[in-house]
């Protein structure tokens, strides 16, 4: 079972998702069962965020001093034997979900959602420097998104 954890620094979030914990935990609970960590309680903390923020932690942390659609730090924690798992923290920038600026709730939550599951891969260790690795993960991505695409109508 997986738990998220979410916090929001920018109240903007609330404009355009209502009720955030639960719809990230009913996202993560509708994962394929490749995914799901089955008879195991894992958590991660998702931070609702905006660009000035997230801009200053890609400085800090990656030495990128711009702004960026998301990021993750996984925990680094082994995943194999433990019972109880923290993955990591993921970090979304509002501005970035909301461009445009005239999508639709429902086409701000999908796009987040999308995010999220990227994110998400992020702490498994999924990646995409080289092109094999970005078909890899973006095929993994979308099987989740497939699997979850449900819940938003």
């Amino acid at each position: 079972m997986i738990k998220v954890n979410v916090l929001s620094e920018e109240n903007s979030w609330a404009k355009k998702i209502t009720k955030s914990e639960e719809l990230f935990n009913k996202v993560c609970k509708n994962f394929p069962k490749k995914f799901k960590f089955i008879n195991k309680k894992v958590y991660l903390t998702l931070l609702l965020s905006n660009n000035q923020k997230i801009k200053i932690l890609n400085k800090k942390f990656r030495k990128k001093n711009k702004h960026t659609d998301i990021l993750s730090f996984p925990s680094g924690q082994k995943t194999k034997n433990l019972k109880k798992i923290y993955l990591g923290d993921i970090i979304i920038s509002y501005d970035y979900m909301n461009k445009p600026k005239d999508l639709t709730n429902f086409e701000f939550k999908k796009k987040t959602i999308k995010i999220f599951i990227h994110g998400y891969l992020h702490l498994l260790g999924y990646d995409h420097i080289n092109l094999k690795d970005y078909q890899i993960m973006y095929r993994e991505e979308k099987k989740i998104f497939d699997s979850i695409e449900k819940l938003l109508n």
